[in-house]
Parts: structure tokens; C-alpha cells; sequence
């Protein structure tokens, strides 16, 4: 599972963190020297380094024949309920300099080269308080409907994203869990890379279009996998954005750069790829009681999305089981606003 292995990790440190204070007592006895801890830096988790922004601006460079019409720029995005995008402002900051970043109203911005900058190692320093951010590479391709993704912009946004180091984090503590995702070609290369996305507003599904083919994303690849809890959420980019969260198969070469992905957000009415919703199926519990109980997702929002899996009465071309997905998007009041059933 995607997120299997973080979940243990982080599992395994709270068990740490969980043993009683008589028992931490009991070892500080064992050693009344304990060893000395010098903390190297006081930096604030939410700065970002400026040396790693343009090492991510180097591979935009090396690898834009991903996205040959599209330029970079990076983008400020929401961590927390309480943060205010709007009036945010950044700064490059060394030993001696503080160079001012411009942000655009749609909360983007670019970074100029600048060698002492370089030198210096200088941060790049959000306004905003710790851990409020979540920061993103926004590579966007010109003609692109604005419903759409491209996948090679997705492709070079994730590579130039990890190699800046913009996956946060709001704990130092579990800072040394970034080693794990600091690979680009590991993280964007493989079905395991845990790079999310996010659109303008909440999803409901995406299909790929690519030539003549076309496929609906699988639901475990929207909404953070599905597989956050209120005990790992904090510890994601998505904390406040799940419903607008999604994978993209950046690994699967069998989609090409110009594959487009068709974005089906919550607010649309329903279109001809949505299932019809029986008036007797329309309520939550009506829904509960003909179908039994469902994987459920629920937002911020009030709104929730009920998956049913079922095994398809036919085999994928290599003999592997194949299933249907079932998706009922419920809303605040508890009746069925769309559904979708797809099949791989």
C-alpha cells in the first residue's frame, strides 16, 4: 500500500514517544552524563532552501522536453483551516541580504538567481507562521483546458518539486523521514512515489485521455490514496486540501507526456459518464441498506465519497482479476449527488 510503510514508520516513533515518564526517568538514571546535542540550525521548518529551489529550477531546465511550451513558477498552497494565502509574503534571506519575492495574486512566484544568495546558503522565508504552507512546482502548459492536466507537466512538476525539497513536513521530528522521497527519479519513476497533486477545487473522478484511449483514474489514487486518518493527516500535504488531492501514473510510460487528465469535480452536475441514482438509493441509509456498508471518505466540506468494490465477471489481459468501482459522492445533507461505476 502506498503509504504503508510511512504509516509504520511513524507508528514505530510514537511508540517511542509513548513510553510513561517514569520509565523515561529510569533511563535518564542509567547515565547521569548523557551525551551533548548540538542543534545546528533554529531554521523554521515552513523556509525552504534556496539552494535546492534552483537545483529544482536546474532540472527544470534539463528536463523541459516534458513540458517544451511551459514555464516554471511555484505555488503557495494551504496547510492549515486558519491559513490566509492572501498577503503572504516571501523573502530570500542570508547572512547578508534579504532579497524580496514577488507574489502574484494567484499566490505564485518565481526566484532570480542570484550567486551570493548562493553563497550564503540564504532561506527562502514564508510570512507565515510554521507549517501553515504546503508549496508545490506549477508547470502549466499553454492551451491546456483549464479542467485538464497535462501529464508531462505533472511529470516535470513532481521532479522539479522533489529535487527543491518542497515536500513539508510540521515536525522536526519527523524531518528525517524526507531522506526517504529526496530521490526525484525514484519518487516520479515509480508506482511507489507518494508525490500528490492538487486541483482548483474538490474532485469527484479524473479520466485520461490519451489519442483514441481513455480510462478512468482509479479511486485509490484520489483523495491522498484514502488511506489518511485522523492521526496521520497532519502529518500530510493535504491536511486541508484531501478532497482536492490525486496521483497521476507519472511511472506508466504507456500514457505519453500529451495524455491529458479530465478533471470531474464535485460542484459539476452530473454528465453522461455519471451512473443515474434511484430515488430509493438517494439517502445515505437507504444507500447502507441495499448496498451494505462502504468505504467512506469523509471531507471537511460535509460532503463524503462511498466507494463498493465488486470483482469484474472478466480477466485484464495478463489474467489478473479485474474490479468495478462503485462511487456515490454524498453531500452535507446526506443524499447522493452522483455516482460514478468504472471498471478495470
Amino acid at each position: 500500500m502506498r503509504h504503508a510503510f510511512i504509516l509504520r514508520l511513524l507508528a514505530a516513533t510514537l511508540a517511542v514517544l509513548a513510553v510513561p515518564p517514569a520509565a523515561a526517568s529510569d533511563v535518564r538514571a542509567q547515565d547521569a552524563t548523557p551525551p551533548r546535542v548540538t542543534v545546528a540550525s533554529t531554521r523554521d521548518p515552513v523556509d525552504k532552501s534556496y539552494r535546492k529551489m534552483i537545483a529544482g529550477m536546474d532540472r527544470f531546465e534539463r528536463e523541459h522536453a516534458l513540458a517544451p511550451q511551459a514555464a516554471l513558477r511555484f505555488e503557495l498552497l494551504p496547510r492549515l483551516p486558519s491559513t490566509q494565502l492572501d498577503g503572504i509574503t516571501l523573502r530570500v534571506a542570508g547572512d547578508t541580504l534579504s532579497l524580496p519575492v514577488l507574489v502574484a495574486p494567484d499566490h505564485t512566484f518565481t526566484l532570480e538567481r542570484n550567486a551570493q544568495a548562493l553563497k550564503e546558503d540564504a532561506a527562502l522565508i514564508a510570512s507565515s507562521k510554521t507549517s501553515t504552507l504546503t508549496w508545490r512546482a506549477h508547470v502549466r502548459s499553454p492551451g491546456v483546458p483549464t479542467n485538464m492536466r497535462r501529464l508531462g507537466d505533472l511529470r516535470l512538476e513532481c521532479k522539479v518539486g522533489v529535487q527543491a525539497g518542497l515536500l513539508s513536513n510540521n515536525a522536526q521530528l519527523f524531518a528525517w523521514l524526507g531522506e526517504l522521497f529526496t530521490d526525484a527519479d525514484r519518487v516520479c519513476g515509480s508506482p511507489q512515489g507518494n508525490y500528490l497533486f492538487f486541483s482548483e477545487r474538490p474532485l469527484f473522478a479524473i479520466t485520461l485521455h490519451d489519442g483514441a484511449r481513455s480510462e478512468a483514474l482509479p479511486f485509490d489514487m484520489l483523495y491522498a490514496g484514502g488511506t489518511q486518518t485522523p492521526a496521520t493527516l497532519p502529518f500530510c500535504d493535504c491536511q486541508v486540501l484531501l478532497d482536492r488531492s490525486f496521483y497521476a501514473p507519472l511511472w506508466d510510460r504507456s500514457w505519453s507526456d500529451d495524455t491529458l487528465l479530465e478533471l470531474h469535480y464535485q460542484d459539476d452536475p452530473p454528465d453522461a459518464a455519471d451512473t443515474a441514482v434511484a430515488d430509493d438509493h438517494r439517502s445515505m441509509q437507504q444507500m447502507q441498506a441495499a448496498l451494505g456498508p462502504a468505504t467512506v471518505i469523509r471531507f471537511d466540506s460535509g460532503y463524503q465519497a462511498w466507494r463498493y468494490r465488486y470483482p469484474s465477471h472478466s480477466s485484464a489481459v495478463d489474467g489478473a482479476p479485474r474490479y468495478a468501482d462503485f462511487v456515490i459522492l454524498f453531500g452535507p445533507d446526506g443524499l447522493a449527488r452522483k455516482a460514478r461505476l468504472s471498471e478495470r
